[in-house]
């Protein structure tokens, strides 16, 4: 053979090669979740195979992995050391990984889970609001400081006592998965007595414990309804994945659309995917609430946004909810 034949065959090897690699890679979607219905368009898209469905009408065999974690500290860990490729957490551990990857990994948000109001729910009868915490509270969230809950309470705090406060009640939590928190509000007797959390933890907990009650509205902090919880990812997944990434975002926005239509078929999805033992009625309750919206356009997100540049705890200002945002053809507005 000649040397011009032995290139040419080699460079088709080598082509052979890189494109089996690719075709592997568009086929892989690793997806980390964390504890509660605020992540049920990832449910509903788990139970009716929503993603490997969009992935065939793409031209590829996605090949889904379910991952749980507890806390945004987690999550981002598990996105930058290539655990996971799609991460699921709160709109304060989104900004703070956008920030911080900046001119590297360049992670953006990719996608809202949805608007869901989020209580803080103590068990202390003397304290009706924030101003009334003192050292005998212990409330538990996700991740001190960087769970979206955490950001809420200091955005909170900043406006009750000025924004060299911020942290003022940082001393108070402690990072805690929902379901110990709950258990622990719900149960009574140690020293969790407050709970910032999710649905249906916290719905539980109001149910379960007749000294519940609500301090705190996440919707009165932020200025009305607000997703707090979203999906984000590096540029490079995206970029190397695009048919992937594509079904992916275009499945949720199917689960959006069925959540929306059908909260009885959504609630039976939960109840299968998570294996929870939550009634079924306060799940419809959580689902029919007129505060709570489905879909992937991110909602009232900026003004944490602006908030956490203003007190350091990000370097970059946004201007916009699209500068933490890919451009995703499924997601027209947002805020």
């Amino acid at each position: 053979m000649s040397r011009l034949t032995l290139r040419a065959l080699a460079s088709t090897v080598v082509l052979s090669l890189a494109a089996a690699s690719s075709a592997q890679a568009e086929g892989t979607l690793r997806i980390a979740q964390q504890f509660g219905v605020v992540y049920l368009l990832l449910n509903v898209a788990q139970d009716q195979q929503l993603i490997e469905k969009e992935g065939k009408k793409n031209g590829v065999d996605v090949k889904v992995e379910w991952k749980q974690l507890s806390g945004g500290a987690a999550v981002n860990d598990a996105l930058l050391s290539g655990a996971i490729d799609i991460a699921g957490a709160g709109v304060g551990p989104l900004l703070t990984i956008w920030d911080r990857t900046a001119g590297r990994q360049n992670v953006k948000g990719v996608a809202s889970l949805g608007s869901f109001p989020y209580y803080l729910v103590s068990t202390n009868p003397n304290v009706k609001t924030i101003a009334d915490l003192t050292a005998k509270d212990r409330i538990g969230l996700p991740a001190v400081t960087v769970s979206v809950q955490a950001r809420i309470l200091q955005y909170a705090a900043a406006k009750q006592w000025g924004d060299k406060e911020f942290a003022r009640l940082d001393q108070f939590t402690q990072t805690l998965p929902h379901p110990d928190a709950a258990a622990a509000v719900i149960a009574g007797g140690t020293e969790i007595n407050g709970h910032f959390g999710n649905p249906p933890y916290q719905d539980q907990e109001l149910a379960g414990n007749p000294n519940a009650h609500i301090i705190l509205n996440s919707y009165d902090v932020l200025g009305g309804p607000s997703s707090a919880t979203v999906l984000y990812t590096t540029e490079k997944f995206r970029t190397e994945n695009p048919r992937t990434y594509r079904a992916f975002t275009a499945a949720l926005a199917e689960a959006a659309r069925y959540a929306s239509a059908n909260p009885e078929g959504a609630a039976d999805a939960y109840l299968r995917v998570s294996k929870s033992k939550v009634d079924r009625n306060l799940l419809l309750k959580i689902f029919k609430n007129p505060e709570v919206r489905f879909g992937v356009e991110p909602q009232n997100t900026l003004g944490l946004a602006q908030f956490l540049h203003r007190v350091g705890a990000i370097k970059k200002k946004p201007a916009s909810w699209r500068d933490y945002f890919f451009d995703d053809p499924v997601i027209t507005k947002g805020g």
